[in-house]
């Protein structure tokens, strides 16, 4: 089969990227020919999947986005293909892999009026209209959001296929667990004595590092001496730094991008905070979980609920409570002694968290299939 895979941009650590790149390998190991349609990529070597970069121009992210969407139009005329799987919104698409909450619950919930009469609101909404209001068949990996775009679009439930998470396994504790976590404490200059608090992510303002960084500075005084917080991830930082000066906690946190040697930190840290304002699912509590790592995350992401059913840290409901997060940090960084590991490895055993890139393949020539018995849907 020809797949054609559309995304936006193409880079290092992001997400989306890294589980398009999975589902795409599963396909091509399937017998499939994968074509990836993009305006942007800084992708990593690829010998059995095809990039093509169609270049755009516009003043603004949405501006661009629309022009690719239209390039993309004219690619699809004129390259023979069978079935064509949309990484982000946009009309055209056979399949859409649902990375992404819906945006017109957005700005419909969290955002003022005026937000409804932009050109980027016209744009954004539209290309989800045209998913969820068409005939796209649907990859989700949250339930959570399934019953938000049935709200917004009345989508049919036949037209929504629920995907587990797809959890790398070089994150579960391995034989030799603690003599790395000890060499990595050793680069890092962490004592015994010191507690290191892990946030991981891109975009950090909603994965909450605001919300983190008050917490850190809100800990009595003898903990916060031994705490350090270690922010993993691809976003500007000057801000949230300048935060951290303010709150006098500045030499408590560490930004270092993004990295490679995730597992490594994982393993290294002691608790991992995720208090996200928005999150579709959430991958890094299951990381970090399958790591023998206590988590605090907000009941908002679509994960959350597994901390809460392996009792593997504390999940905040909304609405949202700084105290409430000021107060976990402390107690579980500092007065419980819960064997985390233990619990962690339980999970790691049992738990249905490795086989989305495996699913979305199989589900993607399903759908291939069916089309091409019904072509004109």
């Amino acid at each position: 089969m020809r797949l054609i895979f559309v995304v936006f941009k193409v880079f290092p650590f992001g997400g989306l990227q890294k589980d398009m790149l999975a589902i795409a390998a599963c396909c091509v190991a399937a017998g499939h020919r994968v074509t990836v349609l993009c305006r942007q990529w800084d992708g990593p070597e690829a010998p059995a999947i095809e990039p093509v970069v169609l270049p755009v121009r516009g003043i603004s992210n949405h501006a661009r986005d629309l022009a690719f969407s239209r390039r993309v139009s004219e690619e699809l005329r004129r390259r023979p293909h069978d079935l064509v799987v949309g990484f982000n919104k946009m009309p055209g698409l056979d399949c859409y892999y649902a990375a992404d909450t819906c945006y017109l619950a957005k700005v419909l919930e969290e955002r003022g009026v005026l937000s409804r009469l932009t050109r980027r609101f016209r744009v954004y909404s539209g290309f989800e209209r045209a998913v969820f209001s068409g005939d796209t068949e649907l990859l989700m990996i949250s339930a959570n959001e399934i019953a938000v775009f049935q709200r917004y679009y009345g989508t049919p439930a036949e037209r929504f296929h629920l995907l587990p998470p797809g959890i790398r396994r070089d994150r579960i504790m391995p034989v030799d667990y603690a003599d790395r976590r000890r060499r990595f404490r050793e680069t890092w200059r962490l004592e015994a004595q010191d507690k290191l608090v892990l946030l991981v992510g891109s975009g950090f303002r909603t994965k909450g590092l605001d919300r983190a960084i008050a917490a850190l500075a809100a800990l009595p005084e003898a903990e916060r001496a031994h705490t350090r917080l270690f922010v993993v991830g691809q976003d500007n930082s000057k801000p949230f730094a300048a935060q951290a000066r303010r709150a006098g906690v500045a030499a408590r946190v560490s930004f270092l991008q993004g990295r490679d040697d995730i597992p490594e930190f994982l393993w290294g840290a002691d608790l991992l905070i995720h208090p996200a304002y928005r999150e579709n699912t959430g991958t890094v509590l299951l990381e970090a979980m399958v790591a023998g790592l206590p988590v605090i995350t907000t009941d908002v992401c679509g994960y959350a609920h597994y901390v809460t059913d392996h009792a593997m840290g504390r999940v905040l409901p909304a609405p949202f409570d700084q105290p409430a997060l000021n107060g976990a940090l402390s107690e579980l960084l500092f007065h419980r002694a819960d064997d985390w590991r233990a619990r962690g490895a339980a999970f790691a055993a049992m738990a249905d968290i490795y086989a989305m890139p495996e699913r979305a393949a199989a589900w993607i020539a399903a759908i291939g299939e069916r089309r091409a018995i019904t072509p004109e849907r």
